[in-house]
């Protein structure tokens, strides 16, 4: 198979879909591999060290587009590289397709068969390649929301861990999955006074056991995110239906009510985000201000961390990439119901629930609409 890695294009984007190492390992595995030129080099991948482990240097993303059979990326793809997309052709990246109507409709039309890093499973249900960026995010969620308590950024002017006589912090996490978990161990690391709130009573006692009791544990309620999200200095949204809009748990009502120059760190933005005055930001301009209320929605925050977030990435993605590879989409995904739950487009149609449900498409399981291309092939030829 010929493997495409077109370098990212979104506002401070600097992950790429494959390391050298990955490349290596896909050409080990009989396959040509082609990467855009600089497309890993601000984060210290030359393109020497492609070339050294069996890549060959391509000029643009449009001769990468035209002639490759597969299309690794990190970042879902902008408009004008969906309509280099066609038949056929197979894209895997993340989507994050339930928010993005317009994206949906051009991969549709492209007729490419799609699969999402954040809708692929385990056996244990888990997302394992949501996974690593969700460690990332959770961690800088912390890190990012320090920051801008600082006066100069807009905040209150808070230490998050305080000093001796002086308290810290609060935290609030909503949500107590992998983002939660690693915000909660970032912020207990900073001294901060932390709690998560989760509707899952065994998530809740396994954060207990995690913490030792150190981080506070409450049953997730209307109730309990107004109450802790008005005494907060910094509140983390963590929540995530897998493939779906994020919910709106912290209303306008409540962010007007919360402390001047408390802060609000949105980690479900790229689900539409799960705080009603969020919208996507940039790590160039990463921060606005709601009724004196800081809020950090940047869309691709691992990207801040282009070289850590790369590694971990490919550590999840590289297996799945070398049984698409070795056995060709249609065969690695009837192989493997874990990496079938990650189609969510395919020649056309709409194969993941969550998305066909919230953007008004019409639902195809994923094995019926892998049987159905392979019919209209069959009849084409």
């Amino acid at each position: 198979m010929l493997i495409g890695v077109p370098k990212e294009i979104k506002n401070h984007e600097y992950r790429i879909g494959l390391t050298p190492a990955s490349v290596r390992e896909l050409v080990g595995h009989g396959h040509e591999v082609i990467v855009q030129k600089d497309g890993g080099s601000a984060i210290g991948f030359t393109d020497e060290m492609y070339e050294q482990a069996g890549a060959k240097i391509i000029d643009t993303p449009e001769e990468i587009f035209a002639s490759a059979d597969m299309i690794v990326k990190v970042k879902e793809p902008q408009p004008h590289e969906c309509e280099m997309l066609r038949p056929g052709q197979l894209l895997y990246t993340y989507l994050h397709l339930a928010p993005d109507p317009k994206q949906t409709e051009l991969l549709v039309k492209s007729g490419a068969t799609c699969i999402a890093y954040e809708t692929v499973t385990d056996r244990f249900g888990g997302l394992p390649l949501l996974a690593p960026m969700s460690e990332v995010a959770g961690r800088m969620s912390v890190q990012c929301g320090a920051h801008h308590l600082e006066k100069a950024q807009g905040g209150l002017g808070v230490l998050l861990g305080g000093v001796p006589g002086v308290a810290p912090a609060k935290v609030l996490i909503i949500g107590g999955g992998v983002v939660g978990t690693n915000a909660a161990k970032m912020a207990l690391g900073m001294g901060a006074d932390v709690t998560i709130l989760d509707r899952s009573l065994p998530r809740l006692r396994q954060l207990d056991d995690i913490f030792g009791g150190a981080v506070r544990t409450e049953y997730s309620t209307n109730d309990a995110i107004e109450k802790h999200a008005l005494e907060a200095d910094l509140v983390i949204g963590a929540v995530l239906i897998p493939g779906a809009a994020a919910p709106k748990l912290l209303t306008r009502d409540h962010i007007s009510r919360m402390k001047k120059g408390a802060v609000v760190v949105d980690v479900a933005i790229d689900q539409g985000g799960c705080f009603e005055t969020s919208k996507a930001t940039t790590h160039q301009e990463p921060t606005y201000v709601v009724d004196g209320v800081v809020h950090y929605c940047v869309a691709n925050m691992p990207g801040g961390v282009a070289r850590t977030s790369t590694m971990a990435l490919n550590n999840a993605t590289l297996p799945f990439a070398v049984a698409l590879a070795n056995k060709g989409a249609k065969q690695a995904l009837l192989d493997d119901a874990n990496l079938l739950e990650g189609l969510n487009v395919h020649a056309g149609m709409v194969t993941y629930k969550a998305v066909a449900d919230v953007l008004g498409y019409e639902f195809v399981d994923p094995k019926l609409a892998l049987q159905k291309s392979a019919v209209t092939s069959d009849q084409a030829a």
